[in-house]
């Protein structure tokens, strides 16, 4: 029992202190922005993590809660109604097809990003609410829309809270 106890004690110590301490310090030196979590300046939120925008004047991302429930289930598709009846109740003049990332929730449930489409949708009505122009608030998107990796990797993606930010005139 002895040598089994040792082990555990120096394997603990090896990989559950060391290990953890030293990729931690690695990761403070070489990303210290990543790795304390992507905080936006002033604590106002991370860019990693979706925080709720339900406010008319701001761009909404995803839907909250997680799912991973499919596309073709009753629940799925009860869900997807009453969102499309929020849209549109938002946004009673806007006619066009609501992007699928506004009326689905990620697997997450924490995806800051939305589709460079899903923010395009929410255009007029932003610029509307805060009396702006339509070619301001896609200033602010375009500057917080991210490309794909390596240029094929991945898709653009919004970060909303760094639109929201901006449209505020926040850093």
């Amino acid at each position: 029992m002895r040598p089994a106890l040792v082990s555990f004690a120096a394997l603990s110590l090896l990989f559950g202190v060391a290990y953890t301490g030293i990729i931690t310090g690695i990761a403070q030196l070489a990303f210290p922005q990543k790795a304390n979590g992507s905080i936006i300046s002033n604590d106002r939120g991370s860019a990693l993590i979706a925080q709720t925008f339900a406010k008319p004047e701001y761009l909404i991302g995803r839907p909250g809660g997680t799912s991973n429930l499919s596309p073709v289930s009753e629940k799925q598709k009860a869900l997807v109604l009453e969102r499309t009846a929020y849209w549109r109740t938002l946004d009673p003049g806007n006619n066009s097809a609501i992007p699928a990332d506004l009326l689905t929730a990620s697997g997450s449930g924490v995806d800051p990003n939305i589709s460079p489409e899903a923010a395009e949708y929410q255009v007029a009505r932003i610029a509307r609410i805060r009396g702006v122009s339509e070619a301001s608030v896609r200033v602010s998107i375009a500057k917080n829309t991210t490309g794909r990796f390596l240029g094929i990797f991945g898709e653009r993606a919004v970060n909303v809270l760094k639109v929201n930010l901006s449209l505020d005139g926040l850093p």
